[in-house]
């Protein structure tokens, strides 16, 4: 027998390995989702994110007239805007409301974030997070605001060189791309806080450690906030650089206070 059973091919008389063998998989546990599924439910997530957008963006479409107008006040003396290519009108109708679906939207996106990762955390990591959930949208808006409230100042500051021989003529592709970069970047950078505290959550930062490098910090966000900003007028890098300093300090306050 043993001599026919060495005839055989090494594929025939191969014995399976058991169930749990070292170097297999480990099999699901119960409430526990496989890596498909990881991605359906990713994949599930993000088109709900998305379908918030789309009609968030329908919503501003449709009021872009009233929008444009709301954000075209604030150029100095009323001057008009103008466009050049055929299409112009039509695609900055477009970048206005996606900008506006997105703000609109932010609640949802942010929401459907959260339910992805939530399965994941223990029950005291859930009760810690969840409040900065709300606290995301609350600094979104608030960056938004800001932004809107510079936007006069900025775009006086940038008109106010113009002379007799230098008149502005402001097309509307270019003052709509500054609005909306403005406001979109105003709106995200003002997440960082939440960034900094789930960081200090794994142990990577500390109060003492961003205390200490309080100096290179204030460095970092004085450059990123003139870097980052569009338009090359003084206004927004500072009012930017004075915001994300002041909720630097509020988050280092927080991170303290809970023990880090």
């Amino acid at each position: 027998m043993a001599d026919a059973d060495a005839g055989l091919p090494a594929v025939l008389t191969a014995v399976p390995a058991p169930l749990g063998a070292p170097g297999a998989p480990p099999a699901p546990g119960p409430g526990e989702m496989t890596l498909v599924e990881h991605l359906v439910e990713l994949r599930n997530r993000l088109f709900k994110a998305v379908l918030a957008v789309v009609v968030a963006s329908i919503v501003g479409f449709v009021l872009g007239d009233q929008i444009i107008a709301i954000l075209k006040a604030p150029i100095p003396g009323g001057k008009p805007l103008y466009y050049t290519g055929l299409g112009d009108a039509f695609m900055i109708h477009v970048k206005i409301a996606l900008v506006v679906g997105i703000i609109l939207g932010m609640p949802v996106i942010l929401y459907q974030g959260w339910a992805f990762i939530a399965p994941g955390l223990t029950a005291k990591e859930r009760r810690v997070s969840l409040p900065w959930i709300p606290a995301a949208l609350f600094f979104f808006v608030i960056g938004v605001g800001i932004a809107y409230f510079i936007l006069p100042y900025a775009a006086g500051f940038l008109i106010g060189f113009s002379s007799d021989a230098l008149q502005p003529l402001i097309t509307a592709e270019a003052y709509f791309d500054f609005v909306t970069t403005l406001f979109l970047v105003f709106g995200l950078i003002m997440e960082f806080p939440i960034i900094l505290f789930a960081l200090s959550r794994v142990g990577i930062v500390t109060s003492a450690k961003l205390s200490g490098a309080r100096r290179q910090i204030i460095l970092g966000i004085t450059i990123f906030a003139a870097v980052i900003t569009p338009g090359g007028d003084l206004v927004s890098p500072i009012a930017l650089a004075l915001t994300m300093y002041i909720l630097f300090e509020g988050t280092v306050f927080v991170i303290r206070r809970t023990g880090k």
